[in-house]
């Protein structure tokens, strides 16, 4: 038996930093702060303005993208600072040289586009990229979205979402990384690192934007663009970590979000985009407002009208106005009047410069101008292969009874059930924000399981029914052709329209009347294998008490089929870890595994304390979940000492073994719980994890560095500080088991 130590060391919040160092480059050098000054001196009001108005082509009406003939004016008047949706390298170029050519300050204008899981090779929606809990592939995949960005003339991509959400439904769960801080921010940063590179200045570079700042992912009732209500504690230590972690990284931007904060709208707040982001985190790059934000300051009802709104907006922080070209069409007048200091303005129009300075487009107004790139690495063979591995490692085993997976390699007929098998939905696998996918890019599920069948096996097809109507549902033809199997492989879950933006649900069972199709398959009495695939955690009980093997398969991207093919076969060995929790019904959303204690904790036998009389406390699959095809045991946990003081750090070790026949990866997870406190702290907390390889009967030690900050909380006075006392530690494959520990912090 062989006997490997791996260290990581582990920190929270600002030791992201540590982790993932800050850009080179926070603040441009004075010669280039002069430069920009000197321009500002030299632009109108009016052209001031123009580089805080961002609008969209027509690419929305047409497929032309080409500009018509009012917005051909306003670049020519330097009235267009950005662009939002044009792409095609040589039509960007072609825009880029009327900026440059025909408008008095030849000043360039920054191509905009929400490339959120690639362009053309579309890798797994990032919920499902953050079940890999593989940081270093997170940012290969950003770096090919990167890439072919570049390749169709965009500067620009507004990713990464670093929204924590803890209600799944709300749609816009599957851009993001899922419920906890600290995953959060450890793959926010790692997609940052990918989309910009080392260098922005480089080709296939894109200037990252962490968005939706700020929590938008809390909305009540999960319905996407509503209220969010929460203290300054949970925004400080839930929502706002992967933010900053992201800007630590070194993104140059930030998106404002739709909701509002105790009141106070986000795309209005200067609490939020000022006294925080900026004096308080040191943030210098530009904030621009999601679609139309700074004009639904009025729906808000913090403005009575468009002015108003735009004073509020920019006054606040949100240096770019997407869209609704109020702070173009307003806010001349506003200056001239005196309600808005033309120094605001100036201030807005510095950050907007400098993000263009810092990305080199003074220098090469037409650097992804390069029609040449579309054909070299738009789906690129290395892409796609990239796509595959990460697709593999997206995909969680949640169940698997008596071992049914992997599909045995020889002589058995599987009958594959389910409308999201076929190749007529392969348009959903992609998931959402995918509008530039072709349907024929992308591998179905029958097509890679076709590819992978045996020597000596069978494979038999039937749709069963459709994703959500009642048209088209033929349970009998599927029974018929189940029966006729050794194994049943039933792949259902969401359509593409499911989930992202505007796509909240209020019903998360499987949609339509697919689970009344898996009834009849699991009568057969034939083993069925479950495949479900959509954006977010569904409501499986049902499925999880009768259904003997269940995989995760979310949405995957072009190679879809394929990499579900490997993992079913067991050509890979499915080492994904749930980075969300998977509720058991509705009436327990939201449920997240790092939540506060009560007064009366629940005791299973006294009704009188924090419980549902119809349904357990856990969840269906807790946070960090995920099997393998082999198995591991850990050892007990070996602290370096009993107790430190508060500036010395702790080490955390413990020994994991491939207990099984096959080789596989094991994602370690560290957790922390401060056992008492003058603030109530969570029953635990993630603070590290490492995802290792083993092989059959080896042994890895896997050592962790738990740090001050790791222990530091905000306390009463809303100030960082470590309190005295003991500490539980717990190291293990998930949120719900571990091996413990306990250490004490000296006075």
């Amino acid at each position: 038996m062989t006997k490997r130590t791996i260290f990581i060391a582990v920190m929270l919040l600002s030791g992201i930093a540590f982790l993932f160092p800050q850009s080179p480059v926070r603040k441009l050098p004075a010669s280039t702060e002069a430069r920009i000054d000197s321009i500002i001196r030299l632009m109108t009001l009016e052209e001031k303005l123009g580089q805080l108005n961002q609008i969209g082509g027509t690419w929305y009406d047409t497929k032309t993208e080409r500009l018509n003939e009012e917005q051909t004016a306003m670049l020519k008047a330097g009235q267009i600072g950005s662009f939002l949706g044009i792409t095609g390298a040589a039509e960007t170029g072609r825009i880029q040289r009327i900026a440059m050519e025909q408008s008095r300050m030849k000043i360039p204008v920054l191509f905009g586009y929400d490339i959120i899981h690639g362009y053309s090779t579309i890798t797994p929606i990032p919920l499902a990229e953050a079940s890999s809990w593989n940081p270093a592939l997170v940012e290969q995949s950003a770096h090919i979205a990167a890439l072919e960005g570049s390749a169709i003339g965009v500067h620009w991509t507004y990713a990464p979402m670093v929204d924590i959400a803890r209600d799944p439904r709300w749609g816009r769960i599957a851009e993001g990384s899922g419920e906890d801080p600290y995953l959060g921010s450890v793959l926010g940063a790692a997609r940052v690192r990918g989309f910009q590179g080392k260098d922005l200045l480089q080709y296939g570079s894109l200037l990252a934007c962490a968005k939706h700042f700020a929590a938008y992912g809390g909305a009540e009732a999960g319905r996407d663009y509503n209220t969010v209500d929460l203290s300054e504690r949970t925004l400080r230590e839930v929502y706002l970590p992967p933010y900053k972690a992201a800007i630590d990284a070194g993104a140059w931007t930030l998106m404002s979000s739709f909701n509002e904060i105790g009141g106070v709208p986000a795309s209005g707040s200067s609490w939020l985009m000022t006294d925080l982001l900026r004096k308080e985190w040191g943030f210098t790059g530009l904030v621009v407002s999601d679609y139309t934000a700074v004009m639904e300051l009025m729906n808000h009802r913090i403005a009575k009208d468009s002015t108003e709104a735009g004073i509020v907006g920019l006054s606040s922080g949100v240096d770019i106005d997407m869209v609704s070209r109020i702070y173009l069409r307003k806010l001349a007048a506003a200056v001239r009047s005196g309600a808005l200091a033309e120094s605001v303005v100036d201030e807005a129009v510095r950050r907007v410069l400098r993000v263009k300075f810092v990305y080199g487009l003074f220098d090469d107004p037409y650097r992804n101008a390069r029609p040449e790139k579309e054909k070299e690495l738009l789906l690129a063979p290395e892409h796609r292969a990239v796509a595959r591995t990460m697709a593999q490692q997206s995909i969680v085993l949640l169940k698997n009874e008596k071992e049914l997976l992997p599909l045995s390699k020889g002589g058995k007929t599987i009958a594959l059930i389910g409308p999201l098998a076929g190749n007529d939905h392969r348009r959903d696998l992609v998931g959402t924000w995918a509008w530039a996918q072709k349907p024929e890019h992308v591998v179905s599920v029958i097509d890679g399981i076709t590819a992978k069948l045996p020597k000596g096996s069978k494979l038999i097809y039937d749709k069963g029914c459709e994703i959500e109507s009642d048209s088209g549902y033929r349970a009998q033809k599927a029974v018929a052709a189940a029966k006729k199997a050794d194994v049943i492989v039933a792949v259902l879950g969401e359509a593409q329209r499911h989930s992202g933006e505007a796509a909240s649900r209020s019903n998360l069972d499987l949609p339509g009347r697919q689970r009344e199709l898996l009834k009849a398959l699991a009568a057969t009495g034939k083993p069925v294998v479950l495949v479900v695939m959509g954006g977010r955690p569904l409501t499986l009980q049902w499925e999880a008490d009768n259904i003997p093997a269940i995989v995760e398969a979310w949405h995957l991207g072009v190679e879809s089929g394929n990499a579900l093919a490997d993992v079913l076969f067991g050509d890979y060995n499915p080492s994904g870890k749930l980075p969300v929790t998977f509720p058991r019904n509705l009436g327990q959303i939201p449920i997240y595994y790092n939540h506060k204690s009560t007064g009366r904790p629940l005791v299973p036998t006294d009704k009188y304390t924090s419980r549902y009389l119809d349904v357990p406390n856990t969840p269906l699959f807790p946070f960090g979940h995920g099997l393998s095809y082999t198995s591991f045991q850990y050892s007990a946990v070996t602290l370096s000492s009993s107790s430190i003081t508060k500036d010395q750090s702790l080490t955390v070790s413990v020994s994991v073994t491939n207990s099984g026949k096959r080789a596989g990866e094991e994602v370690v997870q560290l957790y922390l719980r401060d056992d008492v406190a003058t603030v109530t702290r969570p029953v635990k907390e993630l603070k590290g994890f490492k995802k290792v390889m083993l092989q059959p009967g080896e042994t890895g030690t896997v050592t962790f560095t738990v740090t001050s900050e790791d222990l530091s909380f905000y306390g009463l006075d809303m100030k960082k500080r470590i309190e005295p006392g003991t500490f539980t530690v717990y190291v293990g494959g998930s949120s719900a088991d571990g091996q413990q520990a306990v250490f004490t912090v000296l006075p």
